[in-house]
């Protein structure tokens, strides 16, 4: 067994039960990253920018699409035997909720950067969710952290190119 399936089996080891909904909420909310698409609408409407709408939009479709062509790409199965919430199927390398959620984050963080920490810290418990969930592996999560971070930042470079203000 590899030291990455040992620290999985590890982590879920430290499950408490009294914990799980809340794990499996945070991976519902991340599910396509609409917890960030709202956030984005939220604040766009807010402070009458939609391009902040926008720009989040595309890095979560970005990053979500990336995510599963490396899943298509690398084919790595799941650790089925200790899931929690609804049962997933498909690949686990890397990490969709994970790319969509630090892609999002990445970009409001760039608008509003007074928010950076609670953007982050909501990134990163909807990516340690698919941990405690037991879907992914860490080498997963942290794949899908690096690959959405990289798509926040094309696209911010990109949008910054085209002359758009975030």
């Amino acid at each position: 067994m590899s030291w990455d399936s040992h620290l999985e089996h590890w982590i879920v080891g430290l499950r408490v039960g009294w914990l799980d909904w809340f794990f499996i909420g945070l991976s519902r909310i991340g599910t396509l990253g609409l917890v960030w698409v709202a956030i984005a609408l939220v604040l766009a409407l807010l402070w009458r920018r939609p391009s902040v709408f926008l720009t989040v939009v595309v890095a979560d479709a970005v990053a979500d699409g990336l995510a599963e062509l490396g899943k298509a790409i690398v084919q790595r199965h799941r650790p089925f035997e200790h899931q929690l919430g609804p049962a997933t199927s498909s690949w686990s390398f890397p990490s969709g909720h994970s790319a969509t959620s630090f892609a999002c984050a990445t970009v409001l963080s760039a608008v509003a950067p007074r928010w950076r920490v609670p953007f982050f810290l909501l990134a990163t418990l909807i990516a340690l969710s698919r941990l405690y969930n037991g879907v992914h592996y860490p080498t997963d999560v942290v794949a899908g952290a690096l690959l959405g971070v990289l798509v926040a930042l094309t696209v911010i470079e990109a949008a910054s190119r085209t002359g758009r203000r975030l």
